[in-house]
């Protein structure tokens, strides 16, 4: 759909260059002399970088839908992971590189939201937290009491992360996925 400058709205996305990106910010300008644009940040949703962009009031843009499914891992096979389509159980491989730095944190069968485009998956939206067993955690010093105190463990997929000293192995924690965070201990 094409769209003039003054329609351009938050969370839109544009094909701009044969790229897709998702308005982040507009700031609709109209000058006392010279005609009127638009500056916007948009997000490359392929790429995952951000650029910084104006538009003159005369440009027409390109508005595209995207389709968004909730799926669940299945398993990863080579380069892929194997999701699985909540609603018509369809087996769909999409790159790991969408989930790459939170992989050794997903568990089978983490439901997350697939972006597709044409029919292409172009996105992977996670969950915010995971909820994993500690399986491997050293004890902690006895006297290292600080309130900022932290040690390294392992979790049940195999991920490694930061936590207070005093997270012991059979633990279950949950982890913010955004930055890869300690957020607290859970109960079993």
């Amino acid at each position: 759909m094409t769209l003039g400058i003054t329609e351009v709205k938050k969370g839109m996305v544009l094909k701009v260059e044969g790229d897709l990106y998702s308005v982040v910010k507009t700031e609709f300008v109209n000058p006392g002399k010279g005609s009127a644009f638009i500056r916007t940040k948009l997000k490359n949703l392929t790429r995952n970088s951000s650029i910084e962009r104006t538009f003159k009031a005369a440009e027409k843009l390109e508005s595209v839908e995207l389709e968004k499914r909730n799926m669940t891992i299945c398993y990863t096979e080579g380069d892929d992971i194997i999701f699985m389509d909540s609603n018509d159980f369809e087996q769909m491989p999409v790159s790991k590189e969408y989930v790459e730095d939170i992989l050794p944190f997903l568990k089978e069968e983490t439901p997350m939201e697939v972006t597709f485009y044409e029919g292409k998956p172009i996105g992977v939206i996670p969950p915010n937290f995971s909820i994993l067993e500690v399986t491997y955690a050293e004890e902690g010093l006895k006297g290292d009491t600080s309130g900022t105190a932290q040690k390294r463990i392992t979790v049940e997929t195999g991920g490694e992360i930061n936590v207070p000293i005093f997270v012991k192995q059979g633990d279950v924690i949950k982890i913010d996925l955004r930055d890869l965070t300690y957020v607290e201990r859970v109960s079993k």
